[in-house]
Formats: structure tokens, sequence, C-alpha cells
């Protein structure tokens, strides 16, 4: 017979939503139990954020590079070692997982079980391992298993090897000679971009109109436009077909100006995530779950219905970023640990950003989401193609929008795409998360000359467009308008 380990909380997954469950559960209790099938190693370590970021500043040295001409310097006989800069790419990263495995050696072995776990019953978990199977029954669960790649089975069927996703990409020794990247969101647009800047032929491929998440659609327009003169970009095209032919792929696609084909050593498939939930046997349980087998939770608590199992990081498919994943987790380990006691924690104000260049960055509410819940709201705007700062650095491209409530006239929300918007994203949540008005903000100081100026001017034509009387509804406007 199996032997039936009992805990009071057990934590399905080891990821950056996980470790911060299992340190906030253990607040509680210590009959913790984390559960991860390895290897060990968060998301955002091994396969995302970091070794993503590694690629991309070796991008932005060679491109700086390429774009000292306009600054009167001359550069002869760049070459562009890719076994080179794949080395760094691989040591950095496994430098960064080494920390992540450092913290977990560190958590006491009879907290930690390797293996898959899935639910048999509402509190009782079979977990297959290297040691065999093993029981848990659990008072209280957590869900923190994390995402995978969600690829079209019949490209993985037809290309075998050479259809890849971005996990892959951080385990070659060179650089290909070409690249289809197949997906216009933050991890297709940054990889696409990175490996054209290294040298690399890449057609990045996208099914709609828009390039990146920005919803403010003079700004989404904007971004179209800028990566349509800066890469090999097709939008609004459809995949019809991909076949290998031998260590080639070949890919088939259909746009407004017809059908194309063109061959390419491997196709990266950036098509979006999908939660790890389906293997789970939430059929067990009783939780209620979407369409997408994603259990139907309160994202204050991360509490699943009224149920003692909670949800936690990517698996929620809230907001796949890692800050957000290890808030998650803070929220469920702690109610999880003291429950039933569980307690409704206030969110941080949302804050995204894509790494490509020009960055593109959403602090707050998003324009989508302020005008689908007809929030009266008005807009201050500034280009960043004449910004003082921006021109010096030959970076002047983009445009920041921020939206203020009319009444309150407090800040809700921004929008941006250009120099250093990972940084003015930050100023600008941070300001939202304080309820500052339009005013407070511009009381603060801007030094010159620096980007920053250029929220200020944005602020002061927010500033102006809050005094000013609200337009009349009219036909066929939306709210902001």
């Amino acid at each position: 017979m199996t032997p039936v380990s009992e805990v009071d909380v057990a934590i399905l997954g080891a990821g950056s939503a996980g470790l911060s469950a299992y340190r906030a559960a253990r607040e509680h209790t210590e009959r913790v139990l984390m559960i991860d099938p390895g290897p060990y190693g968060t998301t955002c370590a091994r396969v995302g954020c970091m070794p993503s970021k590694l690629l991309i500043a070796a991008a932005e040295a060679a491109h700086a590079v390429d774009d000292a001409a306009r600054f009167g310097i001359d550069v002869q006989g760049v070459r562009i070692d890719g076994a080179r800069v794949m080395a760094r790419v691989r040591a950095e990263r496994d430098r960064f997982v080494g920390f992540v495995l450092d913290d977990i050696e560190r958590i006491d072995p009879a907290h930690r079980l390797q293996g898959s776990a899935r639910f048999v019953d509402p509190h009782r978990l079979q977990v297959d391992g290297p040691g065999g199977t093993a029981v848990v029954r659990a008072d209280r669960v957590v869900l923190a298993t994390g995402s995978r790649p969600n690829v079209p089975a019949d490209w993985r069927s037809a290309l075998g090897d050479r259809l890849i996703v971005n996990d892959d990409v951080f385990d070659w020794h060179d650089l290909p000679r070409s690249v289809a990247v197949v997906g216009t969101g933050a991890i297709g647009l940054e990889l696409a971009q990175a490996l054209h800047r290294l040298g690399v032929r890449v057609r990045l491929l996208g099914r709609g109109p828009k390039v990146g998440p920005l919803s403010d659609p003079a700004l989404a327009a904007l971004a179209a436009r800028t990566f349509d003169a800066s890469l090999p970009l097709q939008r609004e095209a459809t995949v019809l077909r991909v076949e290998r032919l031998g260590d080639e792929v070949a890919v088939h696609w259909r746009s407004a100006s017809g059908t194309h084909s063109e061959r390419f050593d491997f196709l990266l498939a950036a098509t979006g995530r999908r939660p790890n939930t389906d293997a789970l046997g939430l059929e067990h349980t009783g939780l209620a779950c979407d369409d997408d087998g994603v259990p139907l939770h309160d994202s204050t608590t991360m509490r699943i219905g009224g149920s003692h199992v909670f949800l936690a990081g990517d698996a929620s498919d809230d907001r796949p970023l890692l800050h957000e994943a290890a808030d998650d987790g803070l929220i469920a380990g702690h109610n999880a640990g003291r429950y039933p006691d569980v307690r409704a924690e206030r969110r941080r104000t949302p804050l995204a950003v894509v790494f490509c260049e020009p960055q593109l960055a959403m602090a707050g509410r998003s324009h989508r989401e302020l005008t689908a819940a007809g929030t009266r709201f008005a807009t201050g705007a500034v280009s960043f193609e004449n910004q003082g700062r921006s021109r010096v650095i030959g970076r002047n491209v983009g445009a920041l929008h921020i939206y203020g409530e009319r009444g309150t006239r407090r800040l809700l929300g921004a929008e941006m795409l250009g120099p250093a918007a990972e940084h003015l994203g930050h100023l600008l949540a941070w300001s939202i998360g304080r309820h500052e008005t339009v005013d407070e903000a511009l009381a603060q100081p801007f030094y010159h000359p620096v980007i920053e100026e250029g929220v200020r001017t944005a602020l002061r034509q927010l500033r102006k467009a809050l005094d000013t009387a609200e337009p009349p509804p009219c036909e066929g406007c939306s709210p902001g308008d």
C-alpha cells in the first residue's frame, strides 16, 4: 500500500509563484510541502526574462555599432560572433538559474517532493516522481504550476526539431542563419528584433494588425508603422502551411499582397502560452473552470470559488509577469496558510514592459479598459520625435499618452512607445498607485535635459484637457476621444 503523507498546505510548483507561496504559508504552519516535477529553476531565470534580456543586450550592442555613423563615428571591421554571443547568454542564464537552485536547496528536504501531482479527490494528490508514487493528503492546496508555449500540434508533427519556442533559443550554441517568427506579442517582437539586429535573417509574421500589447488606437497604429519600417514584418498574415524540407522549414502564408513562401532554418512559434492546469485532475475536485480549463478565482484572494484551493502565477492566466506571479504566490500562500481566515489584498498598479526598441510600456489602466468601463477621462500626449534628450541620443521615436479622470483629476493609466519606456512606466505606475492628481504630478521636479521632461509635457497637455469642458457625446465616438 502506498503511504500517505498529510500536510496542511501542498504547493504545486516551485517557480516564482510557488516559492513565494511556500515562504508565505510557512509563516502560519510548518506542515507545508512543495511539489514540482523539475527541472528546478523559474521560468524567468531559465527561459524567460533573464536569458531574453541577455540576447537583447547583445543585439543592442550590435545595433549601437551599426548606428554610430549618425554621430560621425565610423566603425570598421565589426563581426558578430554568434558562438560567443550564445556562450554568454547560456553562461549568465545558468548563473541566474543557479541562484534559484541555491534557494531551493536551502529548503528543508522534508518540505519538498519531486514529481508530477494530480488530484484523485479534493484533498488527495497522487505524485509520480523519481522515487515512485506517493499520495499526499493536503488540507489546502496552492496551484502554482505555471504555463507552457501554446504550439499548433500539426506544426510540431510536420517540423520536428525545426520548430522551436523561446525556451529552445537559449540553448543554442550558435546563431542560425535564418528564423521565421510567428506571433507579434511581447515574446515574438523581442526575439525577432534581437535576432534581426544580430544578423540573422528574420521574418516576423502576425495574424492581426497590431504589434505588441498597446491598446490605445493611435499608439497601436504608431507602433505598427514603427516596426513595419524597422523589421522584416508582415502583419495580418495567415500561415497556410508549414513543411520540413531537409534541414529547412518552408513557411507559406497569405496577406493582403498575396500568397508568399520562404525557407528558414527554424520556425519560432511565439503563439502564446497556456496554463499548466490540464493535467492536474481538476475533474476530481469539483472546481469550476473556464473554457480554457483555468479555475475560476478571485484575484484579490487567489481563492478558487469557496474552496480550499488557491491559484497563483502563470497558471491563473491573469497577468503572466514575474512580479505579479510573486504577488499571487504571496496572497495565495498566506490565505492557504491561515485558512479559513481568507483575506482580500490590494493589488499593485498594473505595469508591463516590452524590451524592444523603441520600448513599449503600459502603466495603470489601459485605454481599452477605461473605454470599456465607460470612464470619463482625458488624454495628455507627447511625441518623442522632437523631445530634446531623445533627439540628443538619437532615439527620438514614439509617443506617450497619459489618461486622467475628469472630475477627480487623478492619473488613471498610461501607454507609450519610446526611449526609456521601462523607466517612464515605473514613474507613472508609482504616481497612479499613490492616486496622484495631474497637478500633484506636475509639482514634482523635472531635470533638464532628460527624457522625463516628455512626461511633463504630456502632463501639461492632460491638465489642459481636464481644464477644458468635456466634449458632448457624438455618434461613433468613444470615451476619451
